[in-house]
């Protein structure tokens, strides 16, 4: 028997931006609604270039021919924060948690987030922090992590981005989270070797039950579609 407050992990493998943002909302709407599962999507983009709430149109370095050339899109979002690069072997995390009584604080939740990549880094070996005055994860060599999210009526969802094998060079077109002074780095820069990205994910997402504090357990996209179709 499922757990009260057990938390579905899907690896939904590589997704467009909208597709990926389309399933949020629907399971969003549904917990407004009373669906009561929390979900984690975990997944990879194709190339897309996105803007947060704060984001400052300045810090696209490029044209939008450029872009489609290089074939990325670019999309403006509800998360919080600036602007981001997505895309494949970088590891996103979508979690669509209802937030309980003792966990409604925006900035303890944006913590733990950062605590779950921080002891996912520490599993490879990786010494990473916090930065004063930013939100996400960094190294010596630069930011490995952004993060950015939507709360309402206690409800998350947007998440994280973590360079596993990220091809770097797509930072070098914008101003990576409008901060020009830092890098960005990813996880093969740093080992010099290439990850298994859902393994990478698997891994993760033990670290984020313990953080958050709930039990995982796997979920195929298919499974959550039609949960989902069977409650709405």
């Amino acid at each position: 028997m499922t757990e009260p407050n057990a938390c579905a992990v899907v690896w939904c493998g590589c997704l467009p931006y909208a597709q990926a943002l389309g399933l949020q909302m629907r399971i969003c709407d549904l917990k407004k609604r009373g669906y009561g599962r929390d979900i984690l999507l975990l997944l990879e983009h194709s190339p897309v270039i996105t803007l947060g709430r704060s984001a400052d149109r300045k810090n696209l370095l490029v044209g939008e021919d450029c872009l489609r050339k290089r074939g990325i899109d670019l999309t403006e979002t509800d998360r919080g924060g600036d602007i981001t690069f997505h895309g494949p072997g970088q590891l996103v995390g979508y979690p669509i948690l209802f937030l309980g009584p003792g966990e409604r604080d925006v900035r303890r939740y944006m913590r733990n987030l950062e605590e779950s990549l921080i002891r996912l880094l520490d599993r490879f070996g990786i010494r990473s922090t916090r930065s004063s005055g930013y939100t996400g994860v960094w190294t010596e060599y630069g930011k490995i992590a952004a993060m950015g999210v939507h709360i309402s009526r206690w409800i998350t969802r947007h998440g994280f981005a973590l360079n596993v094998n990220t091809d770097l060079s797509f930072f070098d077109l914008i101003v990576p989270c409008g901060i020009s002074n830092r890098g960005v780095t990813s996880m093969q820069k740093v080992l010099k070797r290439e990850f298994d990205l859902r393994s990478v994910a698997q891994q993760y997402s033990e670290e984020f039950g313990g953080i958050f504090k709930r039990p995982m357990i796997k979920m195929d996209p298919n499974g959550l579609l039609s949960e989902l179709y069977s409650v709405s």
